[in-house]
């Protein structure tokens, strides 16, 4: 089971410090926070990609590419790539390139996106939302295999007898699918026999063992082997010396950033309340001590499967000796009981 770090390069009021950290020192900030997961054996760090003041991160693989000069082991990926606003064909070879750079480490996290500002700001209507996305998948899929590439397509010009370089060091780049949770997300990476990535910030995470029971099983029956079939999951996290210390901790900077997104989507505030029963062991929140945050995971991975976990930190702004503190304590305490725990579920 491989377990790593998610994040946004989340760039907002800071309320524990009472600043708003610029973009450009967070984008310093977090090409440490990889080095440093790479340091403490964490196997995975994927970026995210929005369009927004509270986000610092546009280029996923531009920071990603930072990185891979300065760490050695762990995999680097997008955490989202919004594939329906951008060109599968630039994709590929911005992904090739990290690919070479750091010696065949890259993977693309392709999505739709939970929010919709590169629409409008790349020139593309949201009433083609689907039909881009499923195009461009397609194209996407076809410059993985390599060679002569030849495409038709409706919404992007076809390919006709080209080939894209750089060549990427791995065979193949791998390209999860990342979801929210819904069948028609969970079918198309089933169908496509691609690995998926549920992104779970909310509720309970068994919920979504009949998302993932229905992925394998519609995966299967087209034909893929199951071992084919991995899924991973991502959520809101910290990880701190004591379980309270981590709840006071996180609190101030996901609740601003969630009442801010809520602002505009008609929820309403972030509350205590709610944030307290999320930390619960049936919540959707990963916070607390090292053997808490563990025994959560642990218990995901008995009740569903799972191939891969990403600890989204921060959310919100906060300050960076405490991001990286929750890495080391991630990398160097949690991960060491969660794999001895997955390495005897494998031995019975």
């Amino acid at each position: 089971m491989e377990l790593g770090i998610n994040t946004f390069g989340d760039a907002i009021f800071d309320p524990q410090t009472g600043k708003t950290i610029s973009h450009g020192e967070r984008l310093r900030n977090l090409v440490e926070e990889i080095e440093l997961a790479d340091k403490v054996g964490l196997d995975i760090f994927t970026v995210g990609e929005h369009h927004r003041e509270d986000y610092a991160v546009t280029s996923p693989d531009v920071v990603l590419a930072a990185a891979a000069s300065r760490t050695k082991n762990i995999r680097l990926s997008s955490g989202v790539t919004v594939l329906s606003s951008d060109d599968p064909v630039r994709v590929y070879e911005r992904f090739s390139t990290l690919d070479g750079i750091s010696g065949g480490r890259a993977e693309i996290m392709a999505g739709r996106g939970s929010f919709i500002e590169s629409f409008p700001l790349f020139g593309y209507d949201l009433n083609d939302y689907n039909e881009l996305f499923d195009e461009k998948l397609d194209l996407l899929l076809t410059l993985q295999k390599g060679g002569k590439i030849n495409w038709n397509g409706n919404m992007r010009a076809s390919l006709q007898n080209v080939e894209i370089f750089p060549k990427p060091v791995q065979d193949e780049i791998p390209i999860w699918i990342a979801s929210g949770g819904t069948p028609q997300s969970a079918a198309r990476a089933a169908q496509l026999g691609l690995p998926l990535v549920l992104a779970i910030i909310g509720g309970s995470p068994f919920q979504f063992s009949r998302v993932v029971d229905f992925y394998k099983q519609m995966g299967i029956k087209a034909g893929h082997s199951e071992d084919k079939l991995k899924v991973a999951t991502n959520s809101h996290g910290f990880v701190w010396d004591t379980d309270q210390e981590a709840k006071d901790m996180f609190f101030p900077a996901i609740s601003q950033s969630m009442t801010n997104i809520g602002r505009e989507r008609g929820w309403g505030a972030y509350s205590r309340d709610n944030y307290e029963r999320m930390i619960e062991p049936d919540g959707a929140l990963y916070i607390g001590s090292p053997e808490t945050v563990a025994a959560k995971i642990i218990e995901l991975k008995k009740r569903m499967g799972i191939d891969r976990f990403t600890l989204q930190t921060p959310v919100g702004t906060m300050p960076h000796d405490q991001v990286l503190r929750t890495i080391e304590l991630f990398g160097t305490k949690v991960a060491p009981i969660v794999r001895e725990a997955v390495k005897e579920m494998e031995e019975k």
